[in-house]
C-alpha cells in the first residue's frame, strides 16, 4: 500500500530576487540548458540564511553585490518548478536594489532580460515569476 503523501509534489527550497529597473521591468535569467526565464537566485548551501543564499547567488549568477542586510523580505511563495516536473519551488523572495551595478550572465546563466508583462507574452517564464512578480 502506498502512503497518501507519495503523490504530493516534492519541494525545492530557494531564495529568489525581485530586481526592478528604473523603467519598472523585472530582471529574469535563463540557465544554460533550460528554456524558462526565472528570477535570479538559487538553493542554499549548508548553514546559510535565505538572505545569505541570495546574496551569494546574485554575485555568482549575475555579478552584482548586495549585502544580505540590504535585501527586503517579501515573503515565502510557492509555485510549480519551471525546469523540474513534479516539483514545486518554495521561494524566500527578497527585493534587491542593485543601484548602478550592471548585471551580466555568469556561472550557469546563459541569458538575462529585463521584462515587462507585455514582453512576457512571448517568453517562457517560470510560474513563480509569472504568477507573482511580473510588473503590471
Amino acid at each position: 500500500m502506498t502512503p497518501a503523501n507519495d503523490s504530493a509534489p516534492r519541494r525545492i527550497h530557494v531564495s529568489a530576487a525581485v530586481i526592478v529597473d528604473a523603467e519598472g521591468r523585472l530582471l529574469l535569467v535563463r540557465k544554460t540548458g533550460t528554456t524558462a526565464f526565472m528570477q535570479p537566485g538559487g538553493k542554499p548551501e549548508p548553514g546559510e540564511t535565505p538572505g545569505e543564499t541570495l546574496s551569494r547567488e546574485l554575485a555568482e549568477e549575475i555579478g552584482v553585490r548586495v549585502d544580505p542586510r540590504d535585501l527586503q523580505p517579501l515573503g515565502a511563495y510557492t509555485a510549480a518548478a519551471a525546469n523540474e516536473p513534479g516539483f514545486v519551488v518554495v521561494a524566500d523572495v527578497f527585493a534587491a536594489d542593485i543601484g548602478p551595478q550592471h548585471p551580466r550572465p555568469a556561472a550557469e546563466i546563459a541569458e538575462l532580460r529585463w521584462v515587462t508583462r507585455a514582453d512576457a507574452a512571448d517568453l517562457e517564464i517560470a510560474p513563480l515569476a509569472r504568477q507573482y512578480f511580473l510588473p503590471g
